[in-house]
Parts: structure tokens; sequence; C-alpha cells
């Protein structure tokens, strides 16, 4: 298949997924096989994920600016918001920076990714069940608007350590930080949207500093520069339109439907793996 083809076809699965509950990672694993792409420098996943990055920093921009304005005028709102991002970050950063190299080998294989999305699609849907949050479907919920004022430093800290969770490929960053959140108390809108600021400091923090190890394996992306600038524009595009979605979506929705993807995505991979098609 074409480089530049499946540069396309990464950058949407990378954008559709990284704000999903569903697990970016493991999506881009399994995928890769079955397109038969192969980055030996491991370079081009970093960079298109900078993209469903960006998207969130464009979506957000007026808040972020908001934010950082308030916080040089001495807002103790704006300094809480900022506190809660650092303290969110620092479990996933301490276990990234010191067992990266081990997850790496030892569990990123589609049969990792199939477990998880089976172990997290059922945990998803306990939690949710567990809940009392009232769901309109087809309403204007009371709670479209996240909250993100009344995240606590402690609610921050847990969904940190469980947001830690996600260097297993197939659990999913943001499905880690949102049952995190709904399980501190934060309603799902609130939760979808801190799991969303979230994501800017660790995952543009862990993409800047892997392409940067990686500097020197850029010649190695299959399609070179033109197939870099097209996985990474498309993930832009397609994660802006995943995250506007996915906030609607939970504003009269809950997550088990995405419980439901998770255990028959796993499912359906074993599958494959059972028949040889991946291994």
């Amino acid at each position: 298949m074409n480089p530049e083809v499946q540069a396309v076809m990464l950058g949407v699965v990378e954008g559709m997924t990284e704000f999903l509950p569903i697990s970016s990672t493991g999506h881009l694993i399994v995928a890769e096989q079955l397109i038969g792409y192969r980055d030996t420098g491991e370079v081009f996943t970093i960079v298109i994920q900078l993209g469903a990055i960006l998207a969130v920093v464009w979506f957000y921009w007026r808040e972020l600016l908001g934010q950082v304005t308030r916080l040089f005028q001495g807002s103790r709102r704006a300094r809480g918001f900022w506190l809660n991002l650092v303290v969110a970050s620092i479990p996933a950063a301490v276990i990234g920076l010191g067992f990266e190299k081990a997850i790496k080998a030892a569990l990123f294989s589609p049969l990792t990714v199939a477990i998880t999305l089976i172990l997290g699609g059922v945990v998803l849907w306990f939690v949710e069940a567990a809940r009392r949050e009232p769901v309109q479907h087809g309403a204007s919920d009371v709670k479209a608007e996240p909250d993100l004022d009344s995240v606590t430093l402690r609610q921050a800290a847990l969904i940190g350590v469980a947001q830690a969770v996600a260097v297993i490929p197939g659990v999913s960053r943001s499905g880690a930080s949102i049952v995190g959140g709904l399980l501190t108390g934060l309603n799902r809108v609130t939760a979808t949207a801190f799991s969303f600021f979230m994501g800017i400091p660790v995952l543009g923090g862990a993409g800047l500093y892997s392409l940067y190890k990686a500097r020197n394996a850029l010649g190695s992306i299959p399609g070179g520069s033109l197939a870099l600038i097209l996985g990474t524009a498309v993930a832009f595009v397609t994660a802006l339109i995943s995250v506007g979605w996915l906030l609607k979506y939970v504003s009269t929705h809950d997550f088990r439907g995405f419980a439901v993807y998770r255990v028959i995505a796993g499912a359906l991979i074993l599958l494959l793996i059972a028949t040889g098609v991946m291994r």
C-alpha cells in the first residue's frame, strides 16, 4: 500500500480514537499490523499524536488563553486550574519516563490490546451502572457545560493516578482519566473535558520528548515528510471533530456504548490472532 495512503489512514485512526475512551495506542498497534505499516524508528505515530493534541488546543484556545490571563492577574481559580493539571500529570510522567522501554518491549502487542480493551470495557460498564447521574437522551442536559472550577486538588491527583494506568496499550488514557473522574464524583461532561485538558501536558510533553529522542530517525518514516504532514494534518482535523462530538454526546448519553464497543473490538482482535491474521 502507498505510504501516503497509510499515513492518512493512521491519521484518521489517531484523530478519531485519541480522546474517545477506546485507546488510540491500541487501535494504532492493530491498524499498523492490518495495513502492513512499518515505522522502524517508531516516530510517525508520535508525531501525528501531536496533531491530535493541537486539535484540543485549537478547540479550547479561548478557555486556555483566559486561564493564562487570569493566572497572571492573580486569580485563585486560575491557579487551581493549572495546579490541578500539573498534579494530574505527574503520575503518568513518572511511570512513562521510568518504564517506557520495558512497557513497549513487553506489552505493545495485539494480544495485550485485546485483553485490556475487554477488561476496560467491563470496568467502564460497571462504573456507569453504579452511578446515579441521570441521562437525558435527546434532551439538553443541565450539565452540558463542564464545571472545571469544581475539580479539587484531591480529585485531580486521583484522576492522575487513574490516567497512569494507560501506559498499558489498550487501556485508553482518556478512558482511564474519565473513569477516575467519575469515581471521584465529577459529572460526565466535566470528567470528559478535564480529560481533554489533561491530554495537553501529558501527551504533548510525551510526544515532544519522544520526538526529540528520535530526531535522528525522522528519515526512516515511510513516505518521508509528505506522509508525516498528511498524517498529522488528518489527525488534527479528525481529532477536532471527535472532541466536539464527544462533549455533545456525553451531555445526553452515558459511556456504556463505548464499553460494549471495547468488548466487541477486543473479541474481534482475539479472533484475528486465533486465525493467524494477526500476531
